[in-house]
This record gives C-alpha cells, structure tokens and sequence, in this order.
C-alpha cells in the first residue's frame, strides 16, 4: 500500500545554469536544421565553461547550414540568457563547432526504404508520468519548483530586479497528507547576484515575495525552513563557475524523481531520436489518461530497438488509482495513436523548430503553442480514452 503522509522533494535549475545553457544551444541547432529541412537528423552535444563553448556531435541536413550560422546562433542564445560577465560573455566567447555528417551505419537503421518504415534510431526505454496534484497534471514539488524560477527569470529580465543573474537553483520540499500535497516544509534557492555586498539576507529579502506569491495559498508557513543563497556570496555562476554538458539535468527536465526514469536525455536530438519523441508520446498518453479521469496517477513506460519500427512493450501503472482495466488500457493506447518513430512525429507534427523552448524549466506541465510547441501537452485523446471504457 502506497503512503499516505511523507515528503517529497523535487529541484530546478534556471536557464542559466551552466548544463542549462548547453541544452539551449544544442537545441538551437536542430531548430536550424528542421526549420531548413524538416527531415534533418542532430544528435548535438555542447560543452561550456569559462568564456568557452564547444560544440560536437552529428547532423544530416541542408548545407545552406553553415558552422557560422549556428556558432552566431550560440552567441544569440547566450546574450538572450543574460550572460556578459567577464568569465562568459556572448560577444567574445571562444566558439568552436566541430559537428560531422551523421554515420551511415545509423542511418540505414533508422531509415524508411522499400517496404521497411522508418525505425527507431535507437534502443531504450522512455517513460510519461501524470497526475492530478496540479493544473498541469505534474507532481507538486517539480512544478512549484519549475514556478519560482520562472517567476525569477521574469523579473530579472524586466529590470525589476536587476542584481539578479542568469545561473540559479531551486528545491522545494511538499509535504504530502493523505496522499495529496498541503503544505511545504523547506525552499531551498540559490541565485546568482552581481553586487559582491548582498548578503544572503539581502538575497532573500528580494526573492521571497516572489517566492512566496508563486506558491499556493497557505503552504508557507511560520514552521517552513528557508534556505537562501546558504553559502554566501554567489557572484562567480553559469559556465565561468562550473562546467555544463548538454543533457546533465534528465531529471529537472522530466517528473523531479516522482516518476522513472529511462535514462536518454532530450535536448540536441531530432524527433526521429525515441529518447526524445517516445518519451514525449509516453507524456501525452499519461496525461489523456489523467485528463480522461481514469485514473489519479499514471505510470507509462515504452521500449523499443534501433532501426524497429513499433514498439517493443508497453506498460501502464495506474498506481492503484485507475478506475479501468490496466491490461486493457495498455491495448487501447497501443491503439488510439501510431507508436512508431514516424506515427509519433506526425501525431504531435515533432519536424519543427520547437525545441530551444523546451530547454529550461521543464519538457512537460507547459501549455501547447499555436505553432505545435509543447503539442504532447495536448488533451484531445481524453474522449476517444473516455469511449473506449
């Protein structure tokens, strides 16, 4: 029987941070190469840390995309995070693209040729989660989390708050009362300023009505332990304090721990990558099922084999919260949408530049764009679900 009353802890990082960074410029890139050729593979890699950037990895596409094109594409992502410091700076940050044609052996995997659909391009496991504790049918901790640092964000880029800087951390413990989110008992946030005199006192003083207007009425409270910029002074952040890699926050970027995980990261890949695209449909399928009301809590899991068109298993957890059959249910979704690498792509219509969006503060709980942004945020499936049972 699962637990009634407990904690739950869930982190977010800022678009600033340094891995955050890395995932926005790989991200970039294949929203240049889709937005040129919507049938372009990426798998693209970055490094940054002190005024370096260092970009690897393997791409198909148009060769009306040049390494300049993108390397300027780095530099306009970095200003438009915030970074002009003298250890990161987007105007003179050393820039190197070093990405090479995709291999071959991959590419006849993956594929579609005579009576052989396009397959996955690679093996793994991805799983989709939701749930009914918030508005976006995402765990508690991880939303709350997510909502502090957006709200930060906002104020720090309208001059609001201009001491404020582009690398920050967040970690909101929730506590749970009969299995429902009431109250938190700890926050936890660190932020990057740029005047050297702000104590942590100072720091707090700023960000906590923010904090405290971004969380649900009556879950602070006197008992709350507050945890801001606990070490001191942070002025030295983002890569010139710490090195990031492309694909390092798996976990902010999914359900914050509440769910598993399968372990493929998102950001640099092109939708043909399962890691990407099928955890994506793993979401949608997860959240129709919540959106349809069959269930409180939903667990999905999907697997699949490179150059393999349809998926290997499918897999639902409905936590002991479902109202229908989970055997059943499994069938029904197997069903309702094509599950393959191309089924998934044309479904949620993935061969866009979507995806520089989704670098920071979350893959899921997002509202759909008009554009096709966030399309596996969509709950168009709940009625088809709601029939079939």
């Amino acid at each position: 029987m699962a637990r009634a009353d407990y904690l739950f802890t869930s982190e977010s990082v800022s678009e600033g941070h340094p891995d955050k960074v890395s995932d926005r410029i790989s991200d970039e890139i294949v929203d240049i190469y889709l937005g040129a050729e919507p049938e372009a593979r990426c798998g693209v890699e970055t490094l940054c840390t002190t005024n370096r950037v260092v970009i690897a990895g393997e791409v198909r596409g148009p060769e009306s995309v040049t390494k300049d094109q993108l390397i300027e594409a780095a530099r306009a992502a970095i200003k438009d995070i915030g970074y002009e410091q003298d250890g990161f700076h987007w105007k003179n940050a050393d820039i190197a693209c070093h990405l090479h044609a995709q291999s071959a052996h991959i590419a006849q995997g993956v594929d579609a040729s005579g009576n052989k659909d396009e397959g996955a391009g690679d093996q793994g496991i991805m799983f989709g989660y939701a749930c009914k504790e918030t508005p976006s049918l995402m765990p508690a901790p991880l939303h709350y989390a997510h909502s502090i640092l957006k709200r930060l964000s906002e104020v720090r880029h309208s001059g609001e708050q201009p001491t404020l800087g582009p690398d920050a951390k967040s970690q909101v413990t929730v506590r749970y009362a009969n299995g429902k989110p009431v109250g938190v008992t700890s926050i936890v946030l660190s932020t990057q300023h740029t005047d050297e005199n702000q104590s942590s006192a100072d720091i707090r003083a700023i960000v906590e009505p923010y904090i405290r207007e971004t969380l649900p009425e009556g879950w602070i409270s006197d008992e709350t332990v507050w945890h801001v910029n606990p070490t001191g002074s942070f002025v030295i952040g983002g890569p010139d304090g710490d090195a990031g890699l492309t694909g390092r926050k798996i976990i902010v970027d999914t359900y914050g721990g509440a769910a598993p995980h399968g372990g493929g990261a998102f950001s640099g890949k092109d939708p043909t990558k399962v890691d990407r695209s099928a955890a994506y449909a793993a979401r949608y399928l997860a959240k129709n099922v919540i959106a349809a009301d069959l269930a409180d809590r939903a667990t999905i899991q999907l697997s699949y084999a490179i150059g393999v068109s349809e998926p290997l298993s499918i897999y639902v957890d409905l936590h002991g919260t479902g109202r229908v059959d989970e055997a059943k249910l499994e069938k029904v979704l197997s069903e309702i949408i094509s599950l393959s690498p191309r089924g998934i792509r044309t479904h949620l219509e993935l061969n866009k530049p979507i995806y520089a969006r989704t670098a920071a503060y979350g893959h899921f709980g997002r509202e759909p764009d008009a554009d096709g942004g966030f399309s596996w945020e969509k709950t168009d499936l709940a009625e088809a679900l709601k029939s079939q049972f």
